[in-house]
């Protein structure tokens, strides 16, 4: 059994307004993650990310690029230790 990791990543840059949650959700459904992603109001993006240790850091790098439009400055990851989030991806409203 593969090992698994579950992160919590705040994205900053201009991430909102150039589709980078659907983005997000894209990858990291491709790569059977589990887990969810938001605007918050502070013009960052959250998400949980949750699974297999190497499909959780593919999505991780390209967290770093995004979507065509965005310009990511910072992406800050956080080890959760926690239970993991509910099966499947997705976007949540603005928190």
């Amino acid at each position: 059994m593969s090992k698994r990791r579950t992160v919590r990543v705040i994205v900053s840059g201009r991430v909102q307004g150039v589709g980078y949650r659907d983005w997000t959700s894209d990858r990291a459904q491709r790569h059977s993650l589990h887990g969810w992603v938001r605007n918050l109001s502070d013009g960052t993006v959250e998400a949980v990310l949750a699974g297999a240790t190497g499909d959780v850091d593919a999505v991780l790098a390209a967290m770093h690029d995004g979507p065509g439009f965005a310009r990511v400055q910072k992406v800050r990851i956080v080890e959760e230790d926690g239970e993991s989030p509910q099966p499947g991806f997705d976007i949540l409203p603005t928190a």
